[in-house]
């Protein structure tokens, strides 16, 4: 029985019956149509040019929806360029020779085919959906084509609508307008699952096209935390999102896309490590830079210079906080510079750089006053970036450590777990946390660090606490024992890189544990599953991205060009729409964009629907059946006389 409180408030809205009973049928309706079509991606990692064209290809699904519509009545050729049309209007139309006599012909047939390609991908939704999703400057226009009638009387109707968009010079505005159109139609709904950062040339130019989109969520990776963390002014996590900058040479997303001044910190490099080659901290070229070359010799002495700061602030950081127990990650103090050999356990290994010109023997945490003013000049470009600004807060209002939606949970890094397949637990304070309840704190956490009082204990804690989710040894989002960044660094023995993953990884190869983690969050398991990222999936190796008979699926598939010798493809897409579950396979970008015709991704059918889904049966279905139910009592209180009409 709903409130009558509630129904007298509801009555403002719907001021009498016969709004009520209007609004019931609308939403009735609403619940019939079909399922919207979900997406999910993980591990962006800044690979802004292939994520931009898996997302306005709908990972292959347009080419599908032309290849449908006009495989007998359009060539090949024609149909390509179609395609081609869609994802990327402005680069097509600028390869048109608009002085061409046929020009005006080519852009009505165009408009007519790329309006039978909408009509396709809108047709699940309300007209009125559809309506929000146009501009208005064509939003009357391409409402009466999409709803117009082909035949008989509005025959010469429509024809003449198409004739006097390209008799006004309107055509190739109302051809890209129609294009984004469809590209939005096409993902309902948009999940990335974590790590839109590092790596990769441009997680910002990423994060524009995610706040472009209609509707997105994000479940935080650990290279996203890191970022937040920086944002926040934790000097740790400024100093590793530098240094991972230097070492993939993303020279412009630091400083042309945010805005990072590094000149501080080339002159700093230049000065201290003028006569140290630095050979080991060479960056990755893996993209060349286009606004802010850097000299290879002083990226590597930019490089080594944030790495040593980097070291010194964790060491610091390490010893406000003993109830992380992460005492054996700092390794600066177990270094014997007379030897050049560094000690861990019970080892001595000798060093691949004897070099330390920053790190007293005596005080090797401490900062040299230039590291100290120079990493608070680093912090600060951060906190006074506006477009960095702008991207975190989306990070937030978007973003959180896990989301449950339409029977799917969704998390980048795993569940902590122990060797016998039980939930881990973590001890915070008086209380001890584990699964679910350890997430839903960590996202408070998360959360605090932002929006606490600046400079507050909470907020520094909380910030260090980011930190902590970077490279922790319980964190959720690194799921491994320990980071072993110095050991790469400075020494050859492979058995000191060794980062033990979370039992986790192998457990979850078995459905019980799969059960057990969906149960633990409130999903029933023989209706739902899981969507994971963090790990590539070693394709090249036999790997599988589907677990436990296809309860989980892991779709880091290597997006990012770092990871795709390990996977040997160029990512996933879980595709969900109203008939099954699809797991797109993606060649490499690189290899992709030379013919994107002979390229398409394999698709790959991963579970089907007993029935075609509808609205009803998704969440906001059950929501909207609330809504119904509510209205219907409001109704009856109208036509009882328990609330007078207006």
């Amino acid at each position: 029985m709903t409130d009558p409180h509630y129904l007298r408030l509801l009555a403002r809205e719907y001021p009498n019956a016969d709004a009520v009973a209007s609004e019931i049928i609308n939403l009735n309706a609403i619940l019939c149509l079909p399922k919207g079509t979900e997406y999910f991606f993980s591990d962006l990692h800044g690979e802004s040019e292939a994520f931009g064209y898996l997302l306005n290809s709908a990972s292959g699904i347009t080419r599908d929806k032309i290849e449908w519509l006009f495989q007998k009545s359009v060539s090949l050729r024609e149909r390509e360029e179609l395609a081609n049309l869609v994802y990327a209007p402005e680069q097509v139309l600028s390869q048109k020779d608009t002085g061409d006599d046929s020009y005006c012909e080519w852009c009505e047939i165009t408009i007519y085919r790329l309006v039978q390609v909408c009509k396709t991908v809108a047709s699940k939704y309300t007209r009125s959906k559809v309506r929000k999703k146009m501009p208005e400057t064509f939003a009357y226009v391409i409402d009466e084509l999409l709803h117009a009638d082909t035949e008989d009387t509005k025959e010469q109707y429509y024809g003449e609508i198409i004739h006097s968009i390209t008799r006004t010079g309107m055509a190739e505005k109302f051809i890209i307008t129609i294009s984004r159109l469809i590209r939005q139609c096409s993902i309902d709904m948009l999940h990335i699952i974590g790590d839109i950062f590092d790596r990769g040339p441009h997680a910002d130019l990423v994060m524009d096209e995610l706040m472009g989109f209609h509707d997105v969520d994000i479940e935080w990776g650990n290279h996203d935390v890191s970022w937040m963390g920086a944002a926040t002014g934790n000097l740790a996590l400024v100093a590793n999102v530098v240094r991972l900058g230097i070492s993939y040479n993303n020279f412009d997303l630091l400083e042309d896309g945010y805005g990072i001044n590094l000149r501080a910190l080339s002159m700093f490099a230049a000065e201290v490590y003028q006569d140290d080659p630095c050979t080991i901290f060479t960056p990755h070229i893996l993209d060349e830079n286009t606004y802010d070359p850097v000299d290879i010799p002083l990226a590597a002495k930019m490089h080594k210079a944030i790495a040593i700061i980097q070291f010194k602030l964790e060491g610091q950081l390490i010893a406000r906080h003993p109830e992380y127990h992460m005492e054996d990650r700092v390794l600066l103090d177990k270094i014997d510079f007379q030897n050049g050999t560094v000690t861990i356990g019970e080892t001595t290994y000798p060093l691949t750089d004897r070099l330390f010109p920053t790190v007293s023997p005596e005080h090797p945490l401490e900062l040299t006053p230039a590291e100290e003013e120079l990493i608070h000049t680093l912090a600060l470009s951060f906190s006074h970036s506006e477009k960095l600004r702008k991207h975190i807060r989306f990070l937030y209002s978007h973003g959180s450590m896990y989301k449950c939606v339409n029977s799917n949970l969704l998390y980048h890094g795993c569940i902590l777990m122990t060797e016998d397949g039980e939930f881990d637990t973590v001890s915070i304070g008086d209380k001890t946390l584990s699964g679910k309840e350890y997430l839903d704190y960590i996202d408070t956490q998360v959360r605090r660090a932002y929006f606490a009082a600046p400079g507050s204990e909470e907020q520094r804690n909380a910030s260090d606490f980011l930190w902590y989710l970077w490279c922790g040894p319980k964190s959720p989002l690194f799921g491994k024992s320990k980071m072993a960044a110095f050991e790469r660094y400075f020494i050859l023995e492979p058995e000191t890189h060794t980062e033990a993953r979370n039992p986790y990884y192998n457990l979850i190869e078995q459905r019980e544990t799969c059960e057990k983690i969906l149960r633990e969050f409130g999903l029933d398991p023989a209706h739902s599953h899981i969507v994971n990222g963090h790990v590539p999936v070693k394709i090249r190796q036999g790997e599988s991205p589907i677990k436990a008979g296809g309860l989980l699926f892991i779709i880091d598939g290597g997006i990012s060009k770092a990871y795709q010798k390990q996977t040997g493809i160029g990512g996933y897409t879980l595709i969900y729409n109203s008939h099954h579950l699809a797991l797109a396979q993606h060649k490499p970008y690189e290899l992709a964009k030379q013919d994107f015709s002979k390229n398409a991704p394999t698709m790959q059918i991963v579970e089907i629907m007993p029935r075609r889904l509808t609205v009803g049966d998704t969440d906001n279905g059950k929501q909207v059946a609330q809504q119904i139910e509510e209205l219907t009592e409001l109704l009856k209180a109208y036509r009882n006389g328990e609330i007078k009409e207006k």
